[in-house]
């Protein structure tokens, strides 16, 4: 049975007592429509009056979890940091793919244990509504194994996923169906799936539109222009991929919610002929509008604000490492706390010290993103 409550219940009853209730309005002067609004619908009420690490932006949430809650996660690498802090807190993280019967040694090459099963990041909606397709047999991918520089070979949707690399395309195409079994289950079975969005940009299959993990060339294979092309998807297409996916994913699992989140880490690198900043902004912004489409369009699915508490002004830049780019320990504290104190049902008696990275400052560096290669890749 699903351990999934109404947040109309719970926790909405605490983010609203923390943010101090209604405003009424009083004495004289015309009515506005802006009278009698809540604080977290101010500025200078709900940001600027309170200290940066104690901003919240969530309201409304729409559902919890409870400890028994499978959870799933997915997406780029800074949907990790949710999944470690609903780990490191009691939850249960979801996890199909564990190679149980590996050694440890074995279990971290291979990448286990990192997502709930052996996908790697999915950077794109598109990425992810293939990914499911394929699990459920609704299509086969063109692409083949791509063989790297040492002489042996990656599967191209997930290059990184295992840092030995296989011995021949044979054994990709055997490790790949045991990795769509894992993948079938997690959909099936969990409670709550959260997916954070992280690109727009990326590479694909001419022949089928299959979108590789990493451009062709980086990890593995060769760039042919007559093969490869590259993709920045539209918000029309970003949010169709999406609305797809989360209709099928609810046909085959009605009970499920999900949460849709957006990376605050910038571009590694873009290939449009412009400032990477730029690009950043754009991919961002189109991720942005796509997650709320969702949530206008589905009851049970929700966003969670970790790209507006990253990235918000008043922060002043300092949840990001030196390069800029990275997120260091206490911003991801910050988006751990609002997460947990929102999303879950007991959050007045979680363990706050085992969810609190900045005591650990180099767990906010323990992530895989496959994204990152394009700052060793090849010139």
């Amino acid at each position: 049975m699903s351990d999934l409550g109404s947040g109309a219940n719970c926790a909405w009853a605490r983010s609203a007592a923390k943010k101090g209730g209604a405003v009424h309005a009083s004495g004289a002067g015309p009515s506005h429509p802006y009278r009698g609004l809540q604080p977290y619908q101010f500025w200078n009420r709900s940001i600027s009056a309170v200290e940066p690490h104690l901003v919240d932006p969530v309201t409304n949430p729409r559902f919890t979890i409870g400890r028994e809650a499978r959870v799933a996660t997915a997406g780029s690498c800074f949907a990790q940091h949710i999944s470690r802090s609903i780990s490191r807190s009691g939850y249960n993280y979801f996890v199909t793919e564990d190679g149980a019967d590996l050694s440890e040694q074995d279990r971290t090459a291979g990448g286990y244990g990192i997502f709930p099963a052996r996908f790697g990041n999915i950077y794109t909606t598109v990425q992810l509504l293939q990914l499911f397709e394929e699990a459920f047999g609704e299509r086969e991918p063109a692409a083949q194994a791509l063989q790297r520089p040492d002489g042996r070979y990656v599967d191209p949707l997930r290059q990184q996923v295992d840092a030995r690399g296989f011995d021949s395309p044979a054994a990709v195409r055997e490790d790949r169906a045991g990795h769509l079994a894992c993948v079938r289950r997690m959909f099936a079975e969990t409670d709550l799936f959260i997916f954070t969005l992280g690109l727009a940009e990326a590479w694909q299959l001419r022949s089928d539109g299959t979108v590789f993990s990493s451009a062709p060339g980086v990890v593995g294979g060769a760039y042919d222009p007559e093969l490869h092309a590259f993709a920045n998807f539209s918000l029309e297409e970003t949010y169709g991929a999406l609305r797809t996916f989360l209709e099928k994913f609810h046909r085959l699992n009605p009970d499920a919610k999900v949460l849709l989140t957006v990376s605050p880490v910038p571009l590694m690198a873009t290939y449009e002929d412009r400032s990477v900043l730029s690009s950043t902004t754009l991919s961002k912004s189109v991720l942005r509008v796509a997650a709320d489409m969702a949530i206008r369009d589905h009851a049970w699915v929700d966003y969670f604000p970790a790209y507006e508490i990253i990235t918000a002004s008043v922060t002043g830049g300092m949840y990001y490492e030196d390069d800029h780019r990275g997120i260091n320990a206490l911003g991801v504290a910050h988006a751990v706390r609002c997460f947990m104190a929102n999303y879950t049902r007991d959050a007045d008696r979680l363990d706050h010290a085992a969810m609190d990275l900045s005591v650990d400052p180099s767990a906010s560096q323990r992530v895989l993103c496959d994204e990152d290669i394009l700052a060793m890749a090849r010139r």
